[in-house]
């Protein structure tokens, strides 16, 4: 299962609770600290996706105060398309954005939308950003970091590079495994790879993004802010300093269970598998390194986490820590020889079901609660337009603040992740994937968390199943073929400046 993670921060004045320490202005809308974490999945202490993960700064986050989502689900798996439905607030069957290369910007209906930081800015908001956001684009004059969406846009990232200890590295294409290089090593259908880096916590790139929070911080804002800080991590590569690898024991680690026949059941309506293993997993089985790569993603989690607390610390300490509401997301999941994968943008829960944890002010000092309602990424941007009291917008997902209050409340709305490939709709217990090539899939998560047994076929289940293809979309928007080749060193490349202009925030919805 993935884990996402939303922060965002509400001042107490939402409530009618606002006190003259905890106000920085006398505007009564809140802030909002929008914290996103790239390919994390649920291996996380709150969400217990892996008995050995190692977060405390989350833990203790959460302990202190939240609503934590076991059934949160992406928009879209993989990076790009998850982005751009969270922060246009429209599903992929609307905007066309199936895949990374599609641009949001080019999209005819973001063409008159505002996205979510434009909005917030359209409405009273200062808003500022470091980290990773939006996805980035090559454009015709420069690279789309989408800067374009905030007032303020810093790039922590830019000429800084968490390069690997070569003695310790790990490299499927390159043919290189813990530092030692062979022929026999090389794969051309694998793009893993890990390691320690030589830098010092304190130099890598996420540290800084961490960093530039916690000055913000510390400023006075005349206006209630919506911060978004991006982390990158545990996105690939799987680099980070050696003292988070230290953190777990290679011979005592958990691997996931996993099935050789696991995906024979899958078939396409000619009766062919529609699946079969990834490059990625028949590299890591050949080699025996299921351990090594659980570690690498393990020690990537942990890394981030300590930025994450970088963060959250910076935040009580400040002016704004009783009227800032934090979400935290990551965009989408990811495999760990799961389904013969070890990557993301999939329908199967590892990659479609998204951790997402939110406090309100409130919250604070109060126990957690868990919420088993199925709820989607969409719903951020109208539940945020809620909360902060904006004017209402049309939007595809749902508004569920009640959720916060209530986690028990009555919930009737199904999770949708699309994909390049197919669908998947999410219920509390059942999951239905229809897949474009014909293939269907159904999963009764109760009694079968890891997705072993496709029911498809079961006629105990067709009204369930029928209810839940009513939700796959019935028309998907094409895609304008617009590209442009990225420029030498893509991540330090400018920012084009003609995008801004042309988001005339008086003329967008």
């Amino acid at each position: 299962m993935e884990f996402r993670f939303l922060l965002v921060a509400t001042t107490m004045s939402v409530f009618g609770l606002a006190t003259e320490q905890s106000a920085q202005c006398e505007d009564t809308h809140p802030n909002v600290l929008f914290i996103a974490i790239d390919d994390i999945n649920d291996w996380v202490g709150p969400l217990g996706g892996h008995p050995q993960a190692q977060t405390p700064e989350l833990d203790q986050f959460c302990k202190r105060g939240s609503v934590i989502f076991r059934n949160g689900v992406c928009a879209a798996p993989i990076c790009g398309p998850s982005r751009s439905a969270v922060l246009s607030g429209f599903m992929p069957g609307r905007t066309g954005v199936y895949g990374n290369d599609s641009n949001m910007i080019y999209s005819g209906i973001i063409k008159t939308h505002a996205t979510l930081p434009e909005y917030f800015s359209k409405n009273g908001y200062h808003t500022l950003s470091n980290g990773k956001i939006f996805h980035k684009h090559a454009t015709e004059h420069g690279v789309d970091f989408g800067h374009w969406a905030f007032d303020e846009h810093a790039r922590a990232r830019r000429g800084v590079k968490d390069g690997p200890d070569k003695k310790r590295y790990t490299a499927s294409k390159s043919g290189i495994i813990n530092g030692r290089q062979s022929p026999d090593f090389v794969s051309k259908e694998s793009k893993l790879s890990w390691g320690p880096t030589k830098k010092p916590f304190e130099e890598t790139v996420d540290y800084r993004v961490a960093d530039w929070a916690g000055k913000q911080m510390e400023r006075e804002f005349d206006k209630p802010f919506l911060m978004a800080v991006g982390f990158i991590k545990p996105h690939l590569p799987w680099i980070v300093p050696q003292e988070f690898f230290d953190r777990y024991d290679l011979a005592s680690l958990n691997v996931p269970e996993i099935q050789e026949d696991d995906l024979n059941d899958i078939l396409n309506p000619n009766g062919q598998p529609a699946y079969e293993p990834t490059g990625e997993y028949k590299w890591i089985k050949k080699h025996g390194l299921e351990k090594e790569a659980v570690q690498a993603y393990l020690a990537s989690i942990s890394y981030v986490d300590s930025c994450l607390g970088m963060v959250l610390s910076s935040l009580e300490k400040s002016p704004h820590a009783d009227n800032t509401i934090v979400v935290i997301w990551g965009d989408h999941g990811w495999h760990l020889g799961e389904k013969h994968r070890y990557l993301k943008n999939t329908l199967w829960c590892e990659a479609a079901k998204t951790p997402f944890i939110v406090r309100l002010p409130e919250m604070k000092d109060q126990n957690a609660a868990y919420c088993d309602r199925t709820v989607s990424l969409i719903d951020l941007y109208p539940t945020l337009v809620e909360l902060c009291g904006l004017p209402a917008k049309e939007l595809d997902g749902h508004d569920f603040s009640p959720l916060l209050r209530n986690p028990q409340t009555e919930w009737k709305h199904f999770g949708v992740t699309v994909s390049a490939a197919g669908t998947s709709v999410m219920g509390e217990r059942y999951h239905y994937i229809h897949s474009l090539s014909g293939a269907e899939e159904f999963y009764d998560l109760k009694h079968d968390p890891m997705e072993w047994s496709n029911r498809i076929n079961r006629p105990e289940h067709a009204g369930v199943i029928a209810e839940m293809k009513k939700h796959v979309p019935a028309e998907r928007v094409g895609f304008p073929k617009i590209h442009f080749d990225k420029p030498p060193n893509y991540v330090d490349a400018d920012s084009d400046p003609t995008i801004k202009p042309t988001r005339r925030l008086a003329e967008l919805k």
